[in-house]
């Protein structure tokens, strides 16, 4: 058996400027003098030939609050219960010990996703209702700090 690729996949390289016969010839595709026709030539990106560029007519105007937001990193309640001991005090520094957030950002957000059997502490920066809830109802304790 030989393996090879279906016949038309690979397209064969075209030379250019190795003369008239090869119908690349001569000014190789690239037309007659100029500035676009010499080596080198590369536009800049958004080059509009001297008029003023559109990203420079348009008004600037609006504000982004991405700057400013917190992002959240997010831990489930299912994950928590795998990892840690009944009356462990979960915070930032244990999650980050046990591999459960990074040290991207240090705002954690826990979510309601699995079961809670153990009696924990937790210790982040915003929870779900229903997180809250059944982590009570586990006997334990959800406490908010940003």
């Amino acid at each position: 058996m030989i393996l090879h690729p279906p016949a038309g996949s690979v397209k064969t390289r075209r030379r250019i400027g190795r003369g008239q016969g090869s119908g690349n010839g001569c000014t190789s595709g690239k037309g007659n003098k100029g500035q676009k026709s010499r080596s080198g030539y590369s536009e800049k990106i958004g080059f509009e030939g001297g008029q003023m560029p559109l990203s420079r007519r348009i008004p600037k105007i609006g504000f982004n609050n991405k700057k400013f937001s917190k992002e959240y990193q997010i831990v489930n309640i299912g994950e928590i219960n795998n990892k840690y001991d009944e009356g462990d005090v979960v915070d930032y520094e244990a999650l980050l010990k046990k591999g459960l957030v990074t040290k991207k950002s240090p705002y954690v957000k826990l979510l309601a996703k699995g079961e809670i059997t153990k009696k924990l502490n937790i210790v982040v920066s915003k929870a779900s209702k229903k997180a809250i809830e059944l982590v009570e109802k586990a006997g334990g304790k959800v406490e908010i700090k940003l």
